[in-house]
């Protein structure tokens, strides 16, 4: 996990059962986390299109698509850290062992990249 964001959850940050699915529920300081991170990779790939407009070299496009790849790992990271601690443990408290293999496919999807 990013240590700069490290202890950042807060049992507020868990997920929970909602009447039309299953939702999250992540603190405000959470959410507003993920939000900066997603809009800051949001500007990086608007950047990434500008060097291909402009024919910037390969080279350098390649680099700056590493690094919001990289930025996105990231955000997943602190997903998959939060439903983990949250969720997943919930789930398999009140006796759910499916969240295992939901999990699981989550985990192998992240991992093909």
């Amino acid at each position: 996990m990013d240590p700069e964001f490290e202890n950042e959850m807060t049992s507020e940050d868990s997920c929970c059962s909602h009447p039309h699915g299953r939702m999250s529920h992540h603190s405000e300081k959470m959410k507003k986390n993920l939000v900066t991170r997603l809009n800051r990779i949001e500007g990086q790939v608007r950047g990434i299109k500008r060097l291909i407009e402009n024919d910037t070299y390969c080279d350098d496009v390649i680099t700056q698509i590493a690094a919001s790849q990289a930025a996105l790992n990231s955000v997943a990271k602190l997903l998959l850290e939060a439903h983990m601690k949250e969720c997943v443990a919930n789930r398999i408290q009140e006796g759910d062992m499916e969240v295992l293999d939901e999990v699981l496919i989550t985990i192998q999807k992240l991992m093909k990249k």
